[in-house]
């Protein structure tokens, strides 16, 4: 489950479904915020699927408060947050579209890690590559709930991408 954003390209880019009817996302309606409550409503709907919500850093500020749905309900969703300290879409627009005139795009970010630990998830971070697949795999394996926070690059940018009013012919590749 994906909200927007550069973690909702990299998850529909990246991820090897091998089910169908599994990439729940809210597509480019612009929906920050929806990959938690929806990862939980998926889980809830199909217990016995492994649930993964995909979110920027952004997203997951708007709905955090929903590791206490987690917590009481104790739903084994799993959360991974790709943290930039940016709303990296945002910012990556105001980069190759406005010739890098940046507004309100860094993000001043909590512990996410002891937010999660607080709810009595359990929590990792994750912040060079050589750890990423191990805690994955941690993920996966547990039966509870999980939270993973993984640090990238900040101002890193995902590509293919139309821009704002083109077609399809006019994709961005760089």
């Amino acid at each position: 489950v994906s909200d927007v954003g550069q973690h909702q390209m990299i998850a529909c880019r990246y991820a090897r479904f091998k089910q169908s009817k599994s990439n729940i996302t809210s597509g480019g309606l612009g929906t920050m915020g929806f990959a938690l409550p929806a990862a939980i409503g998926a889980k809830m709907g199909a217990m016995d699927r492994e649930v993964v919500a995909i979110i920027g850093d952004g997203g997951y500020q708007m709905t955090i408060q929903e590791l206490a749905t987690i917590f009481q309900n104790k739903t084994p969703v799993k959360i991974v947050v790709l943290n930039n300290e940016h709303l990296g879409m945002v910012r990556q627009w105001q980069e190759l579209f406005f010739e890098g005139r940046y507004a309100s795009t860094v993000m001043t970010n909590p512990d996410f890690v002891k937010i999660a630990e607080g709810y009595h998830i359990e929590a990792v971070r994750v912040k060079d590559r050589k750890d990423l697949k191990p805690a994955v795999q941690a993920m996966i394996a547990s039966s509870e709930p999980f939270f993973l926070e993984v640090r990238v690059e900040k101002e890193d940018n995902v590509f293919p991408m139309i821009p704002s009013g083109a077609s399809v012919s006019d994709i961005r590749l760089k």
